[in-house]
This record gives structure tokens, sequence and C-alpha cells, in this order.
């Protein structure tokens, strides 16, 4: 049974939703279900709620039909065992890819005769067990094919064993064109012959030869156990209190985030969610040229969770939660520990010595709650971290690894836009881009939104020494005028304020929102992806808050021929003073590729900080006791 209205459909509720989909007279043998997750009640009801009664279980299903090549979505109450509502998509929109057309579209390009022809005449290769197919999503670049096909473009590879690196030797010259309603090659298209790279890029611990000796065990303990609780998937940590989120698109999400503070429990953020992603790449060799993928649109970054693993993923005492979800023939699909808890030690949470009297310091160790998941698209792994601290800080961090997507070169090239990374083998220049959605009630569903810049006073007689700064803020009331992007010079931020909620000191409780490292998209606004990921045209969107508006670049991303979501929505330039708000920020890596991404790439980590700024009263971390004494100290109650 669900501890919380906002928890994640359970196996069986997904069981279940599935039943009442293949009861429906229009639910054919061509029908796969995309996706199944909660349909969250409204704000009114989660807020009203008490426990234990539940409101309604409701669940909203992603349809596709391969006959017809129609999207749907079907709405069922599951506790009354009943379908709601059943809405026909719009005309030629593509849902996410399941797992298993990326299964099936491998074999079938396997399978194919064309295929097995082009490669005998390029590289003479006869059996294709160790070819490596990974599904690529086919964009939209104007086509009567890309509006009314349901299509991919996939990338292939071959391994030197069944275990090899297949990256390693990308088949350049070759890329099949799939028609996923049909499973059936349309077309190889050949765009020369380029020689297969003749190194390995092993990185598994199988095939690393000598491995670094200095290492001495790092072991983290906690005899008592952690200092979390957790109820189904509603965790208490500290003073925090909310419920992890899983689906199959968005994957790791949090809701109903709250604070205890002095006796009153505080909501902050009712929903944190990664929207959407695309990783544009930046060559215009002819096969390369198509390469973009939105990895939540398109694939579903839930789907492509992992298993974690204690010691390697997550560290310490660790909690998981398992992901339920159901392949394109409504067979169960569980993850398990898709979903990875644990406290971390953060270093000094705050210090003071006096120095008349040195010998008793005033310091705290920090703690941070960590929340986590990591999935692979193919080629990359992305991981997303949410952390919360004892001080009210909230942050969210993706780390990004896996392997970089290869091209070949031919011998005593130097392809202008990548680098050469080992003989013959090259990595394009790419970007990416990420959208988080944060539904803010902050001390209540009414907030405003204010774009807070540094500004130097003007040098007149009160400025005397020019010296002097100070904070400008603005409050941003309108769609059009809250879109903005960061700016160094005037060290922007945004502050998150309850205008009806005064702090101790008469002004309005408050957030404020600290952008990390950033990029710019280097493609023309004209580029076919940017027509389809124009959330990527400003840093910082503001909305108020609609139920049916989740993903930045709209529900159906895959194949679109752009203009929607963040860009659609905000057209009507709507009211976004003291209401509901939602604020979406786009951040993005710029990675041009170095030898040392090569085989497998160093973690690099992107996102933002949450910190309250007068929301409390004072410092909501003067309260974390000293550390007990460690090693011999003589006493650590003052010292940590």
């Amino acid at each position: 049974m669900p501890t919380h209205p906002l928890e994640s459909l359970s196996a069986q509720e997904i069981q279940l939703a599935v039943k009442l989909l293949k009861m429906q007279a229009w639910f054919e043998r061509s029908t796969r279900i995309i996706s199944i997750m909660l349909h969250e009640p409204p704000k009114e009801l989660v807020y009203a709620w008490t426990g234990p009664a539940m409101p309604d279980r409701e669940a909203v299903a992603v349809l596709f039909n391969n006959a017809t090549n129609t999207v749907s979505n079907a709405f069922l109450n599951l506790s009354l065992e009943t379908l709601s509502s059943y809405i026909s998509g719009p005309t030629g929109a593509q849902p996410t890819l399941s797992m298993d057309e990326q299964v099936e579209c491998e074999q079938a390009v396997l399978a194919s005769e064309e295929f097995r022809a082009a490669l005998q005449r390029h590289y003479g290769i006869t059996d294709t067990s160790l070819v490596m197919v990974d599904i690529w999503s086919a964009g939209n670049y104007g086509s009567k094919e890309d509006r009314s096909r349901r299509l991919a473009r996939p990338l292939c590879f071959l391994r030197g064993d069944p275990t090899d690196n297949g990256y390693a030797r990308p088949i350049e010259g070759i890329r099949p064109v799939v028609d996923l309603n049909t499973m059936q090659i349309i077309r190889i298209e050949e765009h020369g012959v380029w020689p297969l790279p003749p190194e390995s890029g092993n990185y598994s611990a199988s095939r690393v030869a000598e491995f670094r000796n200095d290492i001495k065990p790092l072991s983290i303990k906690q005899t008592d156990g952690p200092s979390y609780s957790l109820n189904g998937s509603q965790i208490a940590w500290q003073n925090w209190e909310f419920v992890i989120g899983f689906n199959a698109r968005e994957g790791l999400t949090l809701h109903h985030l709250c604070y205890h503070d002095r006796g009153r429990k505080r909501p902050i953020l009712y929903r944190a969610s990664l929207t959407e992603m695309v990783v544009p790449y930046g060559d215009p060799r002819p096969t390369q040229v198509r390469k973009n993928a939105f990895d939540v649109g398109e694939y579903g970054m839930g789907m492509c969770a992992n298993s974690l693993r204690v010691g390697c993923d997550c560290v310490g005492h660790i909690s998981y939660l398992d992901a339920h979800l159901c392949d394109s023939r409504g067979g169960g699909l569980t993850i398990p520990n898709a979903i990875c808890i644990h406290e971390e030690d953060y270093g000094i949470l705050w210090k003071h010595t006096d120095r008349r009297y040195p010998d008793s310091p005033e310091v705290r160790r920090s703690r941070r709650l960590v929340i986590s998941s990591i999935s692979t698209v193919e080629n990359y792994e992305y991981g997303f971290f949410w952390y919360l601290y004892q001080d009210g800080n909230i942050q969210f961090e993706i780390k990004l690894t896996g392997i970089l997507s290869l091209g070949a070169v031919r011998d005593g090239e130097n392809p202008p836009h990548g680098a050469m990374i080992a003989p013959l083998l090259y990595a394009p220049n790419h970007q990416h881009f990420f959208n988080v959605r944060l539904d803010f009630d902050l001390d209540g569903t009414n907030n405003t939104i204010q774009q807070v810049d540094i500004v130097a006073d003007a040098v007149d007689e009160t400025n005397a020494f020019e010296n002097a700064f100070r904070a400008k803020a603005i409050d941003l009331t309108s769609e059009s005028q809250a879109k903005s992007h960061i700016n160094l010079e005037t060290a922007r931020t945004w502050k998150i304020i309850n205008p009806d909620v005064k702090n101790k000191m008469g002004a309005p409780v408050g957030y404020k929102f600290f952008a990390g490292d950033n990029a710019f998209p280097l493609a023309s606004s004209n580029a076919w992806w940017r027509k389809r990921a124009g959330f990527v045209n400003h840093h910082v969107w503001v909305t108020p808050y609609r139920d049916d508006e989740k993903y930045a670049a709209g529900d159906y991303p895959n194949q679109s021929g752009g203009g929607d979501g963040l860009t659609k929505w905000t057209r009507a330039d709507r009211s976004i003073a003291n209401t509901d708000v939602v604020f979406w920020y786009t951040f993005g890596h710029t990675h041009i590729p170095r030898p040392e991404d090569y085989p497998v790439m160093p973690t690099t980590y992107i996102g933002f900080l949450l910190k309250p700024n007068g929301f409390f009263d004072m410092n909501p971390a003067n309260d974390v006791p000293p550390s007990e004494r460690h090693h011999g100290d003589k006493d650590c109650r003052h010292c940590g």
C-alpha cells in the first residue's frame, strides 16, 4: 500500500493498469505501452491529506499503435478499476522509444541482407555476431519521411570479441535507416569507406594489465545506522521531509519537500524533476551531422536506469528503492536498487576560533543526505544526485561519464570539429543541455520570482571612494519578462519569495537560486535540433503552474517539428506575480573532447544550488551538535 498520495506506482498497480488497458476494445495487438506512471492528484488534495486514507490512485498511460502510427493517452482510476478517459494524441506525434524497440531494431539491422551486403563491401565482414548496433533517434530535418514514419538511424560498431569495447571501432560509412513500425530497413545510407581503427579501447577490470598498488582501504561506517527514516518512499532526515518519486520518462523526482522549523512544517518545493535534455553534436560531416539525442523525451531516463551496487555507485550505509515499470507489451519490469539513499560527510559546516581562546574553537561537521540514480543511454552515463544539507541548502548535480560517441577518420586526417584520441579514431565536439522544472510552494502556493543583479552605485558625492555596490531585485511579473540568461558581470541570481509571509526582519521569506557552470548553444537558431529544443534559448523561464505543462520540449519531442513546450506556452505571456509559479532552468556543458576522455570518461559535474535567503530567522544549522571525540583527541566537544 502507498504511504503518501505522491508515491510512485507499485508493481501491482502497474500490472492492474496493464490489465485495465488490455480490456479496452481499442487496445490492439499492435498497441505498445510506452509508459505507465502515477497521475498525480491535485495539489489541494495533497495539502489537505492527513492520512491514512488515500485519494483515489490514478495512472496515466502513453500508448502507441504501430499499425496506425498514432499516439494516445489513457487515464485510469486504479482504486475503482475503471478507465477515466482516452485521449488521442496529435497527428504524427511520436512518443518515447521503448526498450523493446531498441532491442528489436538491433535485431532487424543485423538480420538485414542489405546491411550484411554493405558490411561485406566495405570491410569484408560476413559474420555479424560481433557487430554492435546502437539505436539513435532519427530527429526531424523537414522531410515527409521524418513527419510520417516512426524512424531510427542506428550507429554501428565492431567488437573484437564478445566483451570488447565496440565503440573503439565505429563502422563510419554505413548508416541504416529503420522503420520502427514495421521493423524493416528502409535503406542503407553509404557515405564511403573508412578503415577500422586498429587499437582496442578496453577499460574493464579484466582488461587492465596493471593496477596502481598504493591505495589503502577507506572505510565508511555507521555502526548505529543512518540518521534518516524511510517509510515506503517517504523519507525524513534531520529537519527535512519529502517523497522520492520515479517514472519511466523523467527518472528520479522529488515531491512535497518540507522543512520542520521550530514546530512548523514549511513547504519549499512541491515537485522537482529533470524535464528534458539534448545532446547536439557539432560536426557537419555527413556521417555525423544528424547526431543529436533528446535523452528524456526520446529514450526515457527512467527506462535507462541502472541497478546500483554498494561500494561502487554508493558507499556507506545504503538504502535502496526499486523502480517499477513495464515493457511495451505490458510485462512487468522492475529495476532493483534504481535509487540510492545515503549520508555523506561534507567537511566543515561552520567554524569560528576566538583568538583570545585559541584552544577552544567552535566547529561543526557538515553532513548531507544523498538521493541518486544513474542512467545509461547507450554510450553515455548520467548520474542524478540531489543533496540536502543541514543548513537548508538544496543542491542538484548531474555527473557525466561513460564513453564518447566516436567516429573513424582516414590516415592523415585531422577533423576540425573534434579531437583525435587514438589512431584513426576521433571524438566530435558536442554539448549537453539539461532542463529542470522546480515547482516552488514556498510557505504556500503563491510565490513571486525576483531577478537579482549586483550593480555598482553611481560615482557621486555619496560614493566618494567609488567602492559601493548593491543588490538590485526586480519582481518578475510576466512570462516574457522572466526569460533570461546567467550574467557573470552582475553575479545574477534569482530569488523565490512569498510576499505574504514575512520573516523576523519583516521581509518576505525567500530562497535563492545560484546557477553553476553553464553554456550557450553554439548551433544556429535555425538548426533543426534547436527548433525542437526551444528551451535552450534561455537559461531561465518562469510559468504559472499548470498540471499538464511538465516537459520543456513538449510531450512528444521525438521527431517533432519544434515549437512546443516552453516556447509555445510562454507566447501567452501569462502573469506570474504572486501566484503558483514554476521555475525552469536550462544548463549546459560544452564538451571539446581530449585524449584523457578515452577509453572511458572521468566524471564531469554540473548543476545548481538553492540557498535559504530570509527563509529562516538565523543560521538553521546552529543547533547541530559538536562531533564526538575520535582518535585520542583531547577534547572534541568544540573542535569537531
